[in-house]
């Protein structure tokens, strides 16, 4: 393993750190009488997971050459991605979407407490994250930027378009430039919202935010495929959710069209392109680099 790969590594897990405690900082001094909900929302938010939407804001960020602290409002910036995420998460193992039982490891929020109280803390969740946007150091056109990144990102022209035409697919064969599309609206949009916000945080101008997002769209759909083959290849345990669900459901898959080889391939081939289109930031951007490979090479 190179230097800069060791480096890129220690700082994924020093941030990953980061990102916890700046989670459970935005948890405190909230004096509020609906104590369950607050308990549930935390329990959904410190559970765990890969934060590679956190990971990506701060990775962008870095591209300044900046320290992370001389960068005003990036913690709240990557906290309001992660509570975002799962906001969506929680939502999605609901019965009357995916009906999951597991994630990251332990009861999905409406197996832990109930179906009611998981709706409410995808709510609330996505609210909070949208407020620490507005409460924090950035600039008012940094805000602006963010938060209508984030509010496509998450609703028809993103996630929920996404989610709307997975739903409407269910035992459908699609097409690959379909299911490219359906999984760039469901998983990439929050991705490439992800190191847009990164962007936004250190005054990017609209060229050099255009040139990232080649790279964040080819690392949201690079991310889908490994997902759709963990799905297909790994248990429950190592994942942290149930493995085999997708094929279970009879939903449409990167497998299922392309079989295991090809999907294999295809997400190395976005890998490679996801890379290749950093080349213009040169070594500023190992760290971009290390989490493309993160997601390419990740076992759950």
């Amino acid at each position: 393993m190179s230097n800069q790969a060791v480096l890129a590594s220690q700082w994924m897990a020093t941030t990953a750190q980061r990102v916890d405690k700046a989670i459970e900082t935005s948890f405190q001094n909230w004096d509020v009488s609906a104590q369950q909900l607050k308990e549930a929302m935390h329990y959904a938010a410190i559970g765990g997971g890969k934060r590679i939407r956190p990971l990506l804001v701060y990775a962008t960020a870095a591209l300044s050459g900046k320290q992370l602290d001389d960068v005003p409002g990036l913690d709240h910036c990557a906290v309001a991605i992660e509570l975002f995420h799962t906001y969506s998460l929680v939502h999605d193992d609901l019965p009357c979407m995916d009906n999951d039982d597991l994630r990251r490891g332990r009861p999905t929020v409406h197996k832990a407490y109930d179906e009611a109280t998981a709706l409410l803390v995808g709510d609330a969740l996505q609210s909070m994250a949208f407020g620490l946007l507005a409460n924090s150091a950035l600039t008012e056109a940094q805000k602006v930027g963010m938060i209508s990144s984030l509010a496509t990102s998450g609703g028809l022209a993103g996630m929920a378009g996404g989610q709307a035409i997975d739903l409407e697919n269910v035992g459908k064969p699609l097409s690959k430039e379909a299911l490219e599309n359906m999984h760039r609206l469901k998983t990439g949009a929050l991705l490439r919202t992800a190191v847009k916000m990164g962007g936004i945080a250190i005054d990017l101008n609209p060229e050099q935010l255009k040139s990232l997002d080649q790279y964040a769209s080819a690392l949201g759909l690079a991310f889908q495929v490994v997902d759709d083959i963990l799905d297909a290849t790994s248990d429950s345990q190592t994942l942290g959710k149930t493995a085999g669900k997708d094929a279970a459901a009879n939903k449409p898959t990167f497998v299922s069209l392309m079989n295991l080889d090809g999907a294999r391939e295809f997400a190395r081939k976005l890998h490679l392109e996801a890379i290749e289109s950093l080349a213009v930031w040169g070594d500023n951007a190992y760290l971009l680099k290390a989490i493309a490979d993160k997601v390419l090479y990740r076992q759950s």
